[in-house]
Protein backbone atom coordinates (compact mmCIF):
# COMPACT_ATOMS: atom_id res chain seq x y z
CA UNK A 1 0.00 0.00 0.00
CA UNK A 2 0.88 3.19 -0.61
CA UNK A 3 0.20 6.82 1.11
CA UNK A 4 1.26 9.78 -1.19
CA UNK A 5 0.81 13.56 0.64
CA UNK A 6 1.08 15.83 -1.89
CA UNK A 7 3.53 18.27 -0.49
CA UNK A 8 7.29 17.71 0.57
CA UNK A 9 8.48 16.66 4.30
CA UNK A 10 7.84 19.74 6.94
CA UNK A 11 11.04 21.50 7.76
CA UNK A 12 13.16 19.65 9.75
CA UNK A 13 12.12 16.03 8.70
CA UNK A 14 13.47 13.70 6.28
CA UNK A 15 13.16 10.17 5.96
CA UNK A 16 16.05 9.65 8.74
CA UNK A 17 14.90 11.32 11.48
CA UNK A 18 10.89 10.70 10.91
CA UNK A 19 10.99 8.58 14.03
CA UNK A 20 11.96 11.80 16.13
CA UNK A 21 11.29 14.44 14.51
CA UNK A 22 7.34 16.07 14.75
CA UNK A 23 5.96 18.86 12.65
CA UNK A 24 2.86 19.60 11.95
CA UNK A 25 1.64 20.53 8.76
CA UNK A 26 -1.44 22.23 9.53
CA UNK A 27 -2.34 23.17 12.89
CA UNK A 28 -5.64 24.23 12.86
CA UNK A 29 -6.16 20.37 11.56
CA UNK A 30 -4.20 19.08 14.20
CA UNK A 31 -6.03 20.69 16.98
CA UNK A 32 -9.79 19.83 15.41
CA UNK A 33 -8.50 16.09 15.19
CA UNK A 34 -6.92 16.31 19.13
CA UNK A 35 -10.12 17.64 19.95
CA UNK A 36 -12.34 14.65 18.22
CA UNK A 37 -10.01 12.10 20.02
CA UNK A 38 -9.17 10.82 16.63
CA UNK A 39 -5.12 11.45 17.84
CA UNK A 40 -4.24 10.38 21.19
CA UNK A 41 -0.91 12.56 21.00
CA UNK A 42 0.35 15.02 17.90
CA UNK A 43 3.45 12.87 16.32
CA UNK A 44 2.89 9.61 17.02
CA UNK A 45 1.65 8.72 14.36
CA UNK A 46 4.61 6.76 12.05
CA UNK A 47 5.76 5.42 15.45
CA UNK A 48 2.83 3.42 16.03
CA UNK A 49 2.95 2.39 12.17
CA UNK A 50 6.65 0.83 13.09
CA UNK A 51 5.31 -0.68 16.49
CA UNK A 52 2.24 -2.31 14.44
CA UNK A 53 4.43 -3.36 11.16
CA UNK A 54 6.86 -4.50 13.37
CA UNK A 55 4.31 -6.66 15.84
CA UNK A 56 3.28 -8.10 12.65
CA UNK A 57 6.38 -9.68 11.49
CA UNK A 58 5.93 -7.12 8.59
CA UNK A 59 9.29 -4.99 6.88
CA UNK A 60 9.65 -1.55 8.14
CA UNK A 61 8.18 1.43 6.03
CA UNK A 62 9.58 2.90 3.58
CA UNK A 63 9.48 7.16 3.41
CA UNK A 64 10.44 8.30 0.07
CA UNK A 65 10.16 12.63 -0.62
CA UNK A 66 9.71 13.25 -4.52
CA UNK A 67 9.21 16.20 -6.11
CA UNK A 68 5.89 17.30 -5.04
CA UNK A 69 4.96 14.54 -2.46
CA UNK A 70 5.97 12.20 0.41
CA UNK A 71 5.43 8.44 -0.12
CA UNK A 72 4.74 6.08 2.47
CA UNK A 73 5.19 2.54 1.47
CA UNK A 74 4.01 -0.28 3.43
CA UNK A 75 4.67 -4.05 2.62
CA UNK A 76 1.93 -6.61 2.57
CA UNK A 77 4.20 -9.71 3.42
CA UNK A 78 4.95 -10.94 6.17
CA UNK A 79 8.65 -11.61 6.72
CA UNK A 80 8.36 -14.38 8.69
CA UNK A 81 5.38 -16.22 10.87
CA UNK A 82 7.42 -17.29 13.52
CA UNK A 83 8.82 -13.46 14.54
CA UNK A 84 4.82 -12.47 14.70
CA UNK A 85 4.13 -15.40 17.35
CA UNK A 86 7.47 -14.38 19.06
CA UNK A 87 6.40 -11.20 19.01
CA UNK A 88 2.72 -11.96 20.16
CA UNK A 89 4.10 -13.46 23.10
CA UNK A 90 6.53 -11.39 24.10
CA UNK A 91 3.74 -8.56 24.22
CA UNK A 92 1.68 -10.76 26.40
CA UNK A 93 3.95 -12.10 28.86
CA UNK A 94 5.65 -8.45 28.93
CA UNK A 95 4.44 -4.98 29.24
CA UNK A 96 6.44 -3.84 26.12
CA UNK A 97 6.89 -0.06 25.57
CA UNK A 98 6.65 1.25 22.01
CA UNK A 99 10.34 1.48 21.87
CA UNK A 100 11.08 -1.80 22.92
CA UNK A 101 8.26 -3.01 21.08
CA UNK A 102 10.26 -1.64 17.91
CA UNK A 103 13.53 -2.64 18.82
CA UNK A 104 12.83 -6.39 19.57
CA UNK A 105 11.36 -6.37 16.23
CA UNK A 106 13.83 -5.73 14.31
CA UNK A 107 16.17 -7.78 16.40
CA UNK A 108 13.98 -10.47 15.55
CA UNK A 109 13.50 -10.03 12.00
CA UNK A 110 17.48 -9.88 11.44
CA UNK A 111 17.89 -12.36 14.08
CA UNK A 112 21.42 -10.31 14.90
CA UNK A 113 21.95 -6.22 14.69
CA UNK A 114 24.88 -4.85 15.54
CA UNK A 115 24.58 -1.47 17.80
CA UNK A 116 25.94 0.52 14.72
CA UNK A 117 23.68 -0.97 12.57
CA UNK A 118 20.58 -0.41 15.07
CA UNK A 119 21.51 2.94 15.44
CA UNK A 120 21.30 4.25 12.02
CA UNK A 121 18.26 2.31 11.86
CA UNK A 122 16.25 4.37 14.49
CA UNK A 123 18.93 7.71 13.47
CA UNK A 124 20.05 7.70 16.53
CA UNK A 125 23.11 10.23 17.02
CA UNK A 126 23.32 10.22 21.20
CA UNK A 127 26.06 7.16 22.08
CA UNK A 128 23.39 6.19 25.23
CA UNK A 129 20.22 6.81 22.99
CA UNK A 130 20.29 3.59 22.25
CA UNK A 131 20.02 1.93 25.91
CA UNK A 132 16.76 4.11 26.37
CA UNK A 133 15.29 2.47 23.18
CA UNK A 134 15.88 -0.73 24.04
CA UNK A 135 14.57 -0.73 27.79
CA UNK A 136 14.35 -3.73 29.74
CA UNK A 137 14.47 -5.80 26.74
CA UNK A 138 17.38 -7.15 28.46
CA UNK A 139 16.13 -6.60 32.22
CA UNK A 140 13.21 -9.46 30.49
CA UNK A 141 15.96 -11.63 29.27
CA UNK A 142 14.46 -11.51 25.93
CA UNK A 143 17.73 -10.45 24.06
CA UNK A 144 21.23 -11.04 25.08
CA UNK A 145 24.46 -9.24 23.84
CA UNK A 146 27.92 -9.71 22.78
CA UNK A 147 30.80 -7.48 22.32
CA UNK A 148 31.79 -4.63 23.42
CA UNK A 149 31.40 -0.99 22.32
CA UNK A 150 31.02 -0.83 17.80
CA UNK A 151 31.07 -4.03 18.35
CA UNK A 152 28.23 -5.25 20.22
CA UNK A 153 25.69 -7.62 18.41
CA UNK A 154 22.16 -7.55 19.89
CA UNK A 155 19.79 -10.81 19.54
CA UNK A 156 17.09 -12.71 20.17
CA UNK A 157 17.93 -14.84 24.29
CA UNK A 158 17.69 -18.31 22.62
CA UNK A 159 15.60 -19.65 25.43
CA UNK A 160 12.78 -17.51 24.73
CA UNK A 161 13.13 -19.14 21.29
CA UNK A 162 13.08 -22.65 22.85
CA UNK A 163 10.11 -22.33 24.80
CA UNK A 164 7.87 -20.81 22.00
CA UNK A 165 9.45 -24.12 19.98
CA UNK A 166 11.00 -21.53 17.23
CA UNK A 167 10.71 -23.01 13.92
CA UNK A 168 13.02 -20.02 12.06
CA UNK A 169 15.33 -20.59 8.97
CA UNK A 170 18.64 -20.60 10.43
CA UNK A 171 20.32 -17.62 10.10
CA UNK A 172 24.70 -17.85 10.16
CA UNK A 173 24.95 -14.73 10.62
CA UNK A 174 24.77 -15.20 14.45
CA UNK A 175 27.40 -17.87 14.49
CA UNK A 176 30.04 -18.62 16.72
CA UNK A 177 33.79 -17.87 16.21
CA UNK A 178 34.98 -21.25 16.51
CA UNK A 179 32.34 -22.62 14.10
CA UNK A 180 33.26 -20.00 11.28
CA UNK A 181 37.00 -20.85 11.93
CA UNK A 182 36.44 -24.20 10.88
CA UNK A 183 34.10 -23.53 8.26
CA UNK A 184 37.20 -21.11 6.22
CA UNK A 185 39.42 -23.88 7.16
CA UNK A 186 37.18 -26.29 5.34
CA UNK A 187 36.29 -23.85 2.34
CA UNK A 188 40.38 -22.53 2.05
CA UNK A 189 41.53 -26.12 2.18
CA UNK A 190 38.87 -27.80 -0.09
CA UNK A 191 38.59 -25.00 -2.94
CA UNK A 192 41.35 -22.57 -2.45
CA UNK A 193 43.25 -20.40 -3.52
CA UNK A 194 39.49 -18.11 -2.98
CA UNK A 195 39.06 -14.96 -3.23
CA UNK A 196 36.73 -13.28 -0.42
CA UNK A 197 33.99 -13.68 -2.85
CA UNK A 198 34.36 -16.68 -3.18
CA UNK A 199 34.55 -17.84 0.72
CA UNK A 200 31.26 -15.83 0.80
CA UNK A 201 29.31 -17.66 -1.78
CA UNK A 202 30.08 -20.79 -0.57
CA UNK A 203 29.92 -20.10 3.75
CA UNK A 204 26.64 -17.32 3.58
CA UNK A 205 26.73 -14.24 2.19
CA UNK A 206 24.81 -13.28 5.09
CA UNK A 207 27.61 -13.44 7.41
CA UNK A 208 29.69 -9.99 8.22
CA UNK A 209 32.41 -9.29 6.08
CA UNK A 210 34.04 -7.87 9.61
CA UNK A 211 33.93 -11.21 11.26
CA UNK A 212 35.30 -13.53 8.33
CA UNK A 213 38.43 -10.82 7.83
CA UNK A 214 38.70 -11.11 11.91
CA UNK A 215 38.93 -14.96 11.62
CA UNK A 216 41.09 -14.85 8.49
CA UNK A 217 43.45 -12.88 10.19
CA UNK A 218 44.10 -14.79 13.05
CA UNK A 219 44.57 -17.88 10.92
CA UNK A 220 47.22 -15.98 9.51
CA UNK A 221 48.90 -14.91 12.09
CA UNK A 222 48.40 -18.74 13.15
CA UNK A 223 50.15 -19.94 9.58
CA UNK A 224 47.19 -22.11 9.01
CA UNK A 225 46.49 -20.45 6.21
CA UNK A 226 48.42 -17.33 3.79
CA UNK A 227 47.29 -14.65 1.57
CA UNK A 228 48.56 -13.37 -1.80
CA UNK A 229 47.70 -10.67 -3.91
CA UNK A 230 45.95 -6.66 -2.88
CA UNK A 231 42.69 -5.17 -2.33
CA UNK A 232 40.14 -7.84 -4.30
CA UNK A 233 42.10 -9.69 -5.93
CA UNK A 234 43.50 -10.89 -2.53
CA UNK A 235 43.43 -14.73 -2.26
CA UNK A 236 43.51 -17.01 0.39
CA UNK A 237 44.86 -20.63 0.49
CA UNK A 238 46.49 -23.05 3.38
CA UNK A 239 50.19 -22.50 4.30
CA UNK A 240 51.09 -26.01 3.40
CA UNK A 241 49.88 -24.96 -0.30
CA UNK A 242 52.56 -21.97 -0.77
Amino acid sequence: MEIHNPGLFPLGVTSANILHQSRRRNDNLARVFYALNLIEREGRGYDEIYEDLLSNGKPLPIAEEGNDRVTITIAKRIVSNEVVKLMDRASKEFQLKPKEVICLGIIAQNQTVLATELAKILDLKKPNALRDWLGSLDDYELIHTKGKTKGTEYFVNPEFLKKLDYKGKINLKNIEPLRLRELLIKVINDYGPCKMSGIRERIGKEIPVRKIRQQLDKLIKEDTIQKSGIKKGTEYFMYKNL
